[in-house]
């Protein structure tokens, strides 16, 4: 809170009573919007396409490094990603 730099404006303990919020209402439950359940599939379709790609295309073009380098955090991010969002919507 911040000081009051301005004594002409000063209020009473009264109007200090009436400012702070006495009661919030919060709802318990949002109801999941069909079309983000949808892109959420999306991306794991394209993600598995991504591993899919990138476990062929290493031993193909001869990368030297291991495709998991590459897949594994991808599909750790994916994973958290997608708990978070089942987690928070309920």
């Amino acid at each position: 809170m911040f000081a009051n730099l301005f004594p002409a404006s000063r209020r009473t303990p009264l109007d200090y009573e009436r400012v702070f919020v006495e009661s919030a209402k919060i709802p318990r439950h949002t109801e999941t919007d069909r079309r983000t359940e949808r892109l959420l599939l999306i991306c794991w379709i394209v993600i598995a396409l991504k591993c899919a790609l990138v476990a062929w295309a290493v031993p193909h073009y001869h990368v030297p490094f291991s495709p998991l380098w590459v897949i594994v955090p991808t599909l750790v991010f994916a994973v958290i990603v997608t708990v978070v969002f089942y987690l928070c919507r309920d």
